[in-house]
């Protein structure tokens, strides 16, 4: 997982909602879809984008895909977003 990855899948704002629906817990690939106004094959898309990212784990039960949210990967990027705004963290001593 890179940042440019993470930065691209989080642009959009249909792939945000999905993550927004998967805090809750987790999802098979169906009840993401009957949110949204598109066709399965675009929320694929979305999904396949996301699980490049590590934003989302995917896995199968017998006839369906769930998807889940992967936590750890967006605790990263709020680790560097909160270093890149300084804190007490890092204060230096002279």
């Amino acid at each position: 997982m890179g940042f440019a990855e993470t930065f691209k899948a989080l642009s959009d704002p249909i792939r945000r909602d999905i993550l927004t629906l998967l805090k809750s817990g987790r999802l098979s690939a169906g009840e993401i879809g009957s949110h949204f106004d598109m066709t399965g094959a675009t929320i694929s898309y979305h999904l396949g984008i996301l699980k490049k990212a590590g934003l989302v784990f995917e896995s199968r039960e017998k006839n369906f895909i769930f998807y889940e949210l992967n936590t750890s990967v967006v605790e990263e990027v709020m680790l560097w977003l909160s270093e890149l705004k300084g804190g007490t963290d890092h204060a230096e001593t002279k």
